[in-house]
């Protein structure tokens, strides 16, 4: 069952607004998956209460850290259906869960947050996770040049 887009527009626009790319179709999350050199950042999004509580605005918090992934997307659960289902095949060893977090490094999962770590967290608790999963995976040249 897909969601009314006039529903979720609003949740979608919570990480579009913040810089976060939409893959709405499988060969959008393959293209991005696939040819981003790398960390990439998959927000398997929700219309589901942690999701608007605690993943997206716990996202926005780590997303002001000094260290972020190359590139950050979303695919929306219950809408974008088959973007969904084909990030979710890039997550090895992981059910499906959504609201989840992915963390990518050319291509290969290095950090996965499933909905039932979300769940029990506030916004803060699921920033400071990211963060630390930013600071061991995502390597910025910047930040070493200072």
């Amino acid at each position: 069952m897909a969601y009314s887009e006039l529903m979720i527009r609003p949740m979608r626009e919570e990480l579009t607004r913040i810089g976060v790319e939409e893959l709405r179709t499988p060969e959008q999350v393959d293209e991005t998956l696939t040819k981003t050199d790398g960390t990439v950042m998959v927000v398997v999004n929700s219309i589901c209460g942690c999701a608007a509580g605690k993943a997206r605005p716990g996202i926005a918090r780590a997303l002001q850290h000094t260290v972020t992934p190359d590139k950050v997307a979303t695919v929306f659960a219950g809408a974008d259906i088959e973007a969904t289902d084909k990030a979710r095949s890039y997550f090895t060893g992981y059910a499906p869960s959504s609201p989840s977090i992915a963390l990518l490094k050319d291509g290969k999962l290095v950090y996965m947050m499933e909905r039932r770590q979300i769940e029990g967290k506030d916004a803060s608790q699921v920033a400071n996770e990211l963060i630390q999963a930013f600071d061991q995976h995502c390597v910025k040249s910047e930040a070493t040049a200072s």
